[in-house]
């Protein structure tokens, strides 16, 4: 036995040995040299060399080497990639954008906080709360070795069938393009980069790496373009990613016109452009086209552009603009400056935060007089999604937490739960599932199809409806990176089971004068407008993170008074969507595998739509409803020079303590160019009032932020005229209007 270990040290040491020698014979080769201490670089001294100086003295095959990454990470496990240590350490990149992607292991438990999907977080209408969170997983970031952060998502929901709405923020380019500057302003001021992507009109996940978005320049410009000049020129972030799909033809990694003109020139973006892994065909195009870093990059890619390089078909000063940019980026980063990491990021209070983030985003799509429930209420829930709670999606936007709260867990924290009724859906889940998948859902990723959710029968729901003071039915919806959702039963339609559960469920509480909850915990819209009647309130909570259980469960019992506005239209039916219209607006054609797709609305997404055609949706853009009441008062409306003041008081009349956001739409004049019935220009959340008090919403509108794009000029245009301002609770709810004129045209280029 001694003789055994004596033989397994021995070739532990030999293989230590090896070990050593090849991270040594790494660290110092001539291609790949690092920079671990972060003071100078051979031959420099003490003094810390500049971008150009470091670039003068690279050989061509270095540069090549810096602007092709690798992926998956080496440092840190479960990160997307890294940077080629060329000089300059590498930077690591990890995912997003609901918290930190990577992977805990058995020597190193890294978890990261599983915060509210980005769709939540612009149900708070909350830029500074959103800045918080931001911070939060910068910091995460930071104390795990990452430089750059693969996140926040800017896209647009364009319908409700995309799957990785989740990681998107809105289908409104205003509210889309301040939250996202505020998450990025966030995560840099932790010292970590941020990256907006996918830079742009990646609006579906079907056939997303070949699909071909043909859109107008208007469309873009106003809808898609609009929130990421927005976040570019408020918050500065060190990267963007560039989209998969095609624009008009040619990839989005390739478009000198989208990565060079737009980005750089009109919009002043001095950060480094990487592409989406794998993205695009030509690596040479690529870097002709401002796309400075090929992500994850292999050896092959290395080698086709050195070739293009020696052949002239991509000059070297090409090749150094995207060199300098990214030498430019490292000596910001966190690995350059030598950052001790930690790998204790403060994830308790995190958690607390990530709570308080839910909190903000809850929406209250209906309430009849049954929230919030009594605390110690005896409450019957049904659903499997009780225990199989979802708490994030799929694909780069799943999280590794410490811990996630299920809504049954939750709900016992508050009220007095019939056990029976849960333990039979625990046991049933446990049945179907197994722990282990219940482990990965929680802490890890995995998609659960959806299990029939009618395990009761009518007498069983009857015997609870007699001992139980409400019902609560929870309702699942999950989606990830890779594919869109299903217009069919069980996804964007209840199941059959869904329907005959709730259909019982309601017979039996309300003939017993009981009231019925529904809590959406999903990904997006689901319709509603067929089974809203049969209950008597609608929580959403959408995909709420970690501390999910606990959300709901203070929701329900008004210890949270919900404050949440949707930031996407939720519709009747999927034919009243306007990208429904044909198969060539959506999924493209040809229709089975498709190559094109055309956004056939233009600028008339989500409730430019439903507002200016007439279409009644189910809820509308910015609703959400409250268990107090606010009235707005005594609006003022003033044009000074180059903006529009607008001043108006907020009351809350009713009687719990509650929070409100504040939406200012306006309406232009009939002109030159048609125009949506009226668009989103201003918004504010409330501090929490208390019943009784007041605050003054003050908000400025830049007069350039009234143009549209005319396309026959190429100009942006405001037309003179009477412009209404429109201030409410909701784009369909408006309590207060005020007119300001503009006595000229005005354009400007971009």
């Amino acid at each position: 036995m001694r003789r055994g270990w004596s033989i397994a040290l021995a070739a532990a040491a030999a293989l230590a040995v090896f070990a050593a020698w090849l991270l040594h014979t790494y660290c110092t080769s001539s291609l790949y040299t690092s920079r671990p201490s972060g003071k100078g670089v051979t031959g420099a001294g003490t003094r810390e060399a500049s971008p150009e100086e470091l670039f003068k003295s690279m050989t061509l095959e270095e540069k090549v080497s810096l602007v092709v990454g690798w992926g998956p990470a080496r440092r840190v496990p479960g990160a997307a990639g890294e940077t080629r240590p060329v000089r300059v350490p590498s930077m690591v990149t990890a995912d997003g954008p609901s918290g930190l992607r990577i992977e805990p292991t058995r020597e190193r438990r890294w978890y990261a906080t599983a915060f509210p999907v980005p769709t939540m977080l612009a149900s708070t209408w909350n830029p500074g709360l959103v800045e918080k969170v931001g911070r939060a997983i910068g910091e995460e970031a930071r104390e795990y070795g990452v430089d750059i952060f693969l996140a926040p998502g800017v896209n647009i929901h364009r319908h409700p069938l995309c799957g990785r709405n989740f990681e998107y923020f809105s289908e409104d380019p205003l509210l889309s393009g301040v939250m996202a500057a505020a998450y990025v302003r966030g995560v840099q001021s932790a010292g970590v980069g941020a990256t907006p992507k996918h830079f742009v009109a990646n609006d579906q996940e079907t056939n997303r790496v070949v699909i071909d978005t043909v859109v107008s320049e208007r469309a873009l410009r106003e809808i898609y373009l609009k929130p990421f000049e927005i976040v570019v020129k408020e918050a500065k972030p060190w990267a963007i990613m560039s989209a998969y799909n095609k624009l008009n033809g040619k990839y989005c990694s390739q478009s000198e016109w989208l990565l060079t003109k737009v980005l750089r020139e009109e919009w002043g973006f001095e950060g480094i452009v990487m592409s989406d892994w794998g993205a695009g065909d030509n690596p040479v195009e690529q870097i002709k086209a401002g796309n400075d870093l090929i992500m994850p990059g292999s050896d092959q890619i290395v080698a086709r552009l050195l070739d293009a390089v020696k052949r002239g078909e991509l000059s070297e000063a090409e090749l150094d603009r995207s060199v300098l940019r990214i030498l430019e980026v490292a000596r910001r980063s966190l690995s350059y400056r030598g950052y001790k990491y930690s790998n204790q990021p403060d994830l308790e209070a995190h958690a607390q935060l990530a709570y308080e983030a839910a909190a903000e985003g809850v929406v209250l799509l209906k309430n009849e007089g049954a929230l919030p429930l009594r605390e110690g209420s005896r409450v019957a829930v049904f659903g499997t999604g009780q225990v199989e709670t979802l708490k994030g999606g799929m694909g780069s936007g799943h999280t590794h937490p410490k811990r996630v709260v299920t809504i049954l867990e939750g709900l016992r924290e508050r009220l007095r739960v019939d056990e029976e009724l849960s333990s039979a859906y625990e046991r049933y889940v446990l049945e179907k599932r197994g722990r282990e998948f219940l482990e990965k859902l929680y802490y890890d990723e995995a998609y659960p199809e959806p299990l029939p959710q009618d395990i009761v029968s009518e007498e069983q729901v009857a015997k609870f409806a007699e001992r139980n003071d409400a019902a609560i039915v929870v309702i699942t919806r999950i989606s990830g990176e890779g594919w869109d959702r299903r217009l069919e039963k069980g996804d964007f339609y209840l199941s059959d089971s869904e329907r005959r559960l709730i259909e019982m469920v309601s017979r039996q509480f309300r003939a017993r004068g009981k009231p019925v909850v529904a809590v959406l915990n999903i990904c997006g819209p689901i319709e509603v407008v067929s089974w809203r009647d049969l209950v008597d309130a609608i929580l959403l909570v959408w995909l709420p993170g970690q501390e999910a259980g606990r959300v709901v469960a203070d929701a329900l019992v008004g210890r949270i008074n919900p404050s949440g506005k949707l930031p996407t239209t939720f519709p009747k039916d999927w034919p009243d969507v306007p990208a429904a219209k044909s198969p060539e607006c959506y999924p493209g054609v040809p229709p089975e595998n498709p190559r094109t797709v055309k956004y056939c609305e233009g600028i008339y997404v989500g409730y430019r739509y439903y507002d200016t055609f007439g279409v009644e949706p189910a809820y509308e853009f910015g609703f959400g409803l409250s268990y107090t009441k606010f009235e707005y008062r005594n609006l003022t409306v003033e044009k000074a020079g180059d903006e529009v003041r607008v001043s108006f008081e907020v009351v809350n009349v009713g009687s719990y303590p509650g929070k409100e956001v504040a939406q200012v739409y306006v309406r232009a004049p009939r002109g030159k160019l048609d125009k949506p019935f009226q668009e989103l220009k201003a918004f504010k959340k409330t501090r929490l009032l208390k019943p009784g008090e007041s605050e003054r919403i003050e908000l400025a509108i830049s007069v350039e932020d009234l143009a549209s794009f005319d396309e026959s000029e190429g100009v942006w245009l405001v037309e003179k005229g009477v412009y209404e301002v429109r201030v409410g609770a909701s784009s369909r709810d408006v309590r207060l209007t005020g007119t300001f004129t503009v006595e000229n045209d005005i354009k400007f280029k971009p």
